[in-house]
C-alpha cells in the first residue's frame, strides 16, 4: 500500500502552491479539528500536503472536478486510459484530443483527456475560450511524457474520504461551517499587469467584482470565528481589500510568461484570520 504522506498533486497547475507551502504552512492552523474546505481546488497542493481526515473540495471547473472524482473512484481504469494517450502522444495527436467533443466522451474518457492535456500543454495552464473549449497550445518540453502511475494511485488513496463537488465559490456553504473547520481560498489572482492576466479561469472569467465577493466571503467566515486563509497577488487592490487582517508577504517563482525576461520571482500575499500562527 502507498503511504498517504507520499501523495502529491497529480496535475501540473499554473499558480500551484507546492513550492510555496513552506512559506504558507507556518501561518495556518497547526491541526484541523473539523473539516478542511478548499473552494478553488486547482492542483490541490494544500490538500495533499495537509491530508485532513475530513475535506470538502470544490471548484467551478466541471472537467477538473470530474478528473478528481475519477482519480478517487476509478483509478485503475483511468490509468489504463492514460497509457493509451501516452502511447499515441504527438503534436498532431495532442490537437486531435484537444478538439474532441466532450459530449461524446464518458466520464473516464473526459478525465483521461483532461489529465493528458494538462500534462502536455504549455506550462499546465488551463484556459478556455468563450465557447468553453480548452485552447492552450502544446508544450515545448523535450522530455517524453509518461503516466505517473504510482502518483495517481497515491492521490486516489488520499482522496478516498474527500467530498468532491462542482460549484462556484458564491455557492459555498458558509453558514454550515464551525470554528474548528479551516478554509483555504486560492482564487484566480488579481492581475498585476496586462501580460500576466490569466484570470480567465473558465469561460466566465474571474472579475474584480468576483474578488470583491470573495472578500465578503472572507469577512463573513472571520465574523463566525472560522479559520480562513487566502492567497492572492501582491497588488494594491488586494492589500486595500484585506487591510484589516494579517497580510503575509510570499515570494513566488512563476514561469507562465512566454518571454524568459518576464519570468522569475513575483510577490504574493497570504491573508489570514482566526489562524493559530507560529511566533
Amino acid at each position: 500500500m502507498i503511504a498517504l504522506n507520499l501523495s502529491k498533486p497529480f496535475l501540473k497547475w499554473a499558480g500551484g502552491k507546492t513550492g510555496l507551502l513552506p512559506q504558507i504552512i507556518p501561518h495556518i492552523p497547526a491541526k484541523i479539528m473539523g473539516t478542511y474546505y478548499e473552494p478553488f481546488l486547482g492542483g490541490g497542493a494544500m490538500f495533499f500536503r495537509l491530508q485532513p481526515e475530513r475535506a470538502v473540495l470544490s471548484d467551478s471547473n466541471a472537467e477538473l472536478i470530474n478528473a478528481y472524482v475519477q482519480v478517487r473512484d476509478a483509478c485503475d481504469r483511468l490509468i489504463q486510459r492514460l497509457h493509451g494517450h501516452q502511447h499515441l502522444h504527438s503534436q498532431a495527436y495532442y490537437y486531435q484530443v484537444r478538439g474532441q467533443s466532450l459530449q461524446l466522451l464518458t466520464d473516464i474518457e473526459r478525465a483521461a483527456r483532461f489529465i493528458y492535456l494538462n500534462k502536455t500543454c504549455f506550462n499546465g495552464l488551463h484556459r478556455e475560450n468563450k465557447s468553453g473549449q480548452f485552447n492552450v497550445p502544446i508544450g515545448s518540453s523535450k522530455t517524453p511524457w509518461s503516466v505517473d502511475k504510482e502518483g495517481i494511485k497515491a492521490a486516489s488513496l488520499a482522496l478516498q474520504d474527500a467530498e468532491i463537488v462542482c460549484r462556484n465559490f458564491k455557492d459555498f456553504p458558509k453558514h454550515d461551517l464551525k470554528d474548528q473547520d479551516f478554509v483555504y481560498l486560492d482564487p484566480p489572482y488579481q492581475s498585476v499587469s496586462k501580460t500576466s492576466d490569466f484570470t480567465s479561469y473558465t469561460r466566465d472569467g474571474f472579475t474584480g467584482g468576483d474578488q470583491v465577493s470573495l472578500r465578503q466571503l472572507f469577512g463573513f467566515l472571520d465574523s463566525q470565528g472560522v479559520p480562513v486563509a487566502l492567497s492572492n497577488s501582491d497588488h494594491s487592490f488586494v492589500r486595500e481589500m484585506y487591510d484589516q487582517w494579517a497580510i503575509h508577504s510570499i515570494s513566488a517563482r512563476r514561469n507562465i510568461n512566454s518571454k524568459s525576461d518576464g519570468r522569475g520571482c513575483v510577490g504574493e500575499v497570504l491573508v489570514t484570520a482566526n489562524c493559530r500562527e507560529e511566533k
